[in-house]
């Protein structure tokens, strides 16, 4: 069994929220064991003007046998196990440094396109035996959390050791959903059931989510 470190990063929040769930379960399991594997949490900005160099840096001083990176996907039911990252950047809502990327490369020399090289099935397979709900993916959209996967899997491409590389995405907590459901009364500026973005996870069963990834 390899000594070489399991990364996990999450990010900071964004969009005007609070808090972000991957953030908080990169926090929870920073200095664990999980499975004989010890883990290391760093936290990621929502800026593209630091990928993928940030992501080259921390291979490059971790040595991370694997790396498992976390994002919110807004209104998702269940725990979204990433299979694939694209080399495009076109944003929805801008970044944290107020970039609003249309249709922009991750990397100018990247191929089109990069498979995750975590056991995605597997993964899904263990999470769904212990009762979380999880699906495999195959769009981890085309903001920050696709720009995370594309340039961690390009990074390990040229890293001296073997890394494998992969991408979940995860739902709100339920306390976020109990301020949107506030924050939709108080404004009154749309009908409750013309919202899709209430679903939600307890902390302590994404963090088991993310366990289970690590295990395999």
């Amino acid at each position: 069994m390899t000594n070489r470190p399991v990364l996990i990063t999450g990010f900071e929040p964004y969009g005007g929220r609070g808090t972000n769930p991957s953030h908080e379960v990169m926090k929870r399991l920073h200095g664990r064991t999980i499975h004989g594997r010890s883990v290391i949490g760093r936290g990621l900005p929502v800026s593209f003007a630091r990928f993928p160099e940030i992501a080259a840096e921390l291979i490059g001083e971790l040595n991370p046998s694997t790396v498992i990176s976390l994002g919110l996907w807004p209104g998702e039911s269940m725990i979204r196990i990433e299979r694939i990252g694209v080399n495009i950047a076109d944003f929805g809502i801008p970044d944290n440094d107020g970039l609003l990327a249309v249709d922009e490369p991750v990397h100018r020399d990247g191929a089109a396109a990069l498979m995750s090289t975590l056991p995605t099935r597997a993964i899904e397979r263990a999470m769904l035996s212990e009762g979380i709900p999880a699906s495999l993916s195959a769009t981890a959209g085309t903001y920050l959390c696709n720009i995370c996967l594309y340039s961690f899997l390009q990074a390990a491409q040229h890293h001296s050791e073997p890394v494998a590389c992969g991408f979940i995405h995860v739902p709100y907590m339920p306390e976020q959903v109990a301020e949107l459901l506030v924050a939709v009364r108080d404004q009154a500026s749309v009908e409750m059931h013309q919202r899709c973005d209430f679903a939600s996870m307890d902390l302590d069963r994404i963090v088991r989510a993310v366990e289970i990834a690590v295990s395999q």
